[in-house]
């Protein structure tokens, strides 16, 4: 969890945003010695208020806190609300004795919704009187939204440890999904290098996860290193162990996709580049009908053809090979085995095309499209 990693405390309270009366904010903090700290953010031009204010906080590489809630995105708001998410940054900042840039501010909900500011400040005050060392779980639990878990990991290095703390249930797509994501290690990592792994891992783990194709305002990812261990692991190690973390939520965060039946692995084999093996993992996976066909649990092979051939990758169109679950259903872009030996009833799914261009390859993510999907996100948009 996010305080497992020594230097950090961290909280969950309720403050009355959401209905239900359930935790909705959450604060990190990091206690030092250092307060190196990378972010990436959503590609989305359409910006949510909080990621206006938390992409100037970072230019410095220093952050020494992260305030998160739930129950409305702060987005599309006005004056008002970025109005709220620099008040929220001071008060976090008086109460730590430190300055409001040093403060990232998330938020995740409904957009256009106006959050009371006085709930938000009230719920960071609060956050901050019962911060503890083992207040990870309650903070995990205070981001959700649509998730029906909570979303934790913890990686351990050779006398180091990285923990992590995601939401995430929908709207899951390229340049992040619509996630808030924080990670911290007591690793002694300078800003440079974190910013180098976490881009890294995000490139193979969140950037890689399309679950409907949509791309959301809000999405960040911040890590954060406390030092506290006193090790300073090489670049190649931190960074394996860092997408390992990254990897795992963004698992976690597919297996929640709202309403899904199946998971669905995408590989692409024999790609002319990288980017061109993801370009064609990501047409199949943002195909409706493809993946109405896998609800159906029916091995259309031929809706994966259709969608590559959407793409720029070099491939010859009369040469392609895929397999479903292991079963090669498509050879030299022909028929080959009986689609009826395809088991497709199983929650996870594997789907492989060689495409005979080149040596690369990679894997993309996604989801079933589902009647309980649909009727998810007839009532909620984040």
């Amino acid at each position: 969890m996010i305080t497992a990693p020594a230097g950090f405390r961290a909280a969950g309270v309720a403050a009355g945003l959401k209905s239900t009366g359930a935790k909705d904010v959450a604060l990190v903090v990091n206690d030092g010695p250092t307060y190196d700290s990378a972010s990436v953010f959503t590609a989305n031009r359409c910006k949510a208020n909080p990621v206006l204010w938390s992409q100037e906080v970072v230019k410095d590489g220093t952050v020494r806190a992260v305030f998160l809630n739930s129950g409305g995105a702060n987005c599309y708001t006005g004056p008002e609300g970025f109005q709220t998410t620099h008040a929220v940054a001071e008060t976090v900042a008086d109460r730590l004795g430190i300055g409001a840039l040093d403060v990232v501010v998330c938020s995740t909900g409904l957009i256009g919704l106006t959050n009371s500011r006085e709930q938000v400040l009230a719920g960071a005050t609060a956050a901050y009187d019962v911060l503890a060392t083992d207040g990870g779980q309650q903070a995990a639990e205070a981001i959700m939204t649509t998730d029906s878990v909570s979303k934790q990991v913890v990686v351990e290095g050779a006398g180091w440890s990285i923990g992590g703390m995601a939401k995430g249930a929908g709207m899951l797509a390229p340049q992040l999904a619509t996630m808030l994501v924080v990670l911290t290690t007591d690793a002694v990592v300078p800003a440079a290098d974190l910013d180098t792994a976490l881009r890294a891992a995000t490139r193979v783990s969140f950037d890689r996860l399309d679950s409907d194709g949509c791309m959301s305002t809000n999405d960040t990812v911040t890590v954060l290193a406390s030092g506290a261990s006193g090790i300073t692991p090489s670049l190649p190690d931190f960074t394996e162990a860092l997408t390992q973390a990254c990897t795992d939520l963004a698992m976690q965060l597919l297996r929640d996709a709202e309403g899904a039946d199946h998971e669905i692995a995408i590989t692409v084999l024999n790609a002319a580049t990288e980017d061109e093996a993801v370009e064609v993992g990501r047409s199949v996976a943002r195909s409706n009908l493809f993946k109405a066909a896998v609800f159906g649990n029916d091995p259309n092979w031929g809706r994966v053809l259709a969608s590559i051939g959407t793409t720029q990758a070099a491939f010859d169109p009369a040469d392609l090979d895929v397999a479903m679950n292991g079963v090669w259903v498509c050879k030299q872009s022909t028929p080959h085995a009986d689609p009826e030996t395809v088991d497709l009833k199983p929650r996870e799914v594997s789907v492989t095309i060689d495409l005979k261009a080149g040596s690369e390859r990679a894997t993309v993510w996604t989801n079933d499209l589902t009647h309980a999907y649909v009727h998810e996100n007839s009532a909620y948009s984040s």
